[in-house]
């Protein structure tokens, strides 16, 4: 059997963040997350929350720099990476990282076969 795994952030289990208050939660982040919390949110990353809030389904999103928050945990969103929505569900690993981090917008290079190569070790 599988046990649960259970993920700390800073030394805190995910229900411990969630009992925490806004601003306890804040001093834990890194210095540049701090600061983007603290310049306040984007009208955009505040409807974000208010849909997390209200636990709608099918949120859709383009705001990749919105922090992951102990109370989106759980969620299922859909994060624009510049062509289509990736969908993914956030996880208590999760917590601390920017959405944009989550979707990545460049796909692993084209890898070539072996007859381009074997044409380069002709000339040689």
């Amino acid at each position: 059997m599988a046990e649960d795994k259970i993920v700390y952030y800073k030394g805190k289990t995910l229900e411990e963040l969630k009992k925490l208050s806004f601003e306890e939660f804040t001093a834990l982040l890194p210095s540049e997350l701090r600061r983007k919390i603290k310049r306040g949110f984007t009208e955009q990353e505040q409807k974000l929350l208010d849909k997390i809030k209200s636990h709608e389904k099918n949120i859709k999103t383009h705001c990749r720099e919105m922090i992951v928050l102990p109370n989106m945990v759980g969620e299922k969103l859909g994060i624009y990476n510049g062509k289509e929505f990736v969908s993914i569900v956030l996880t208590d690993e999760m917590i601390g990282l920017r959405l944009g981090e989550l979707a990545p917008t460049r796909k692993i290079g084209v890898k070539h076969s072996g007859a381009a190569a074997k044409k380069v070790e002709k000339r040689k």
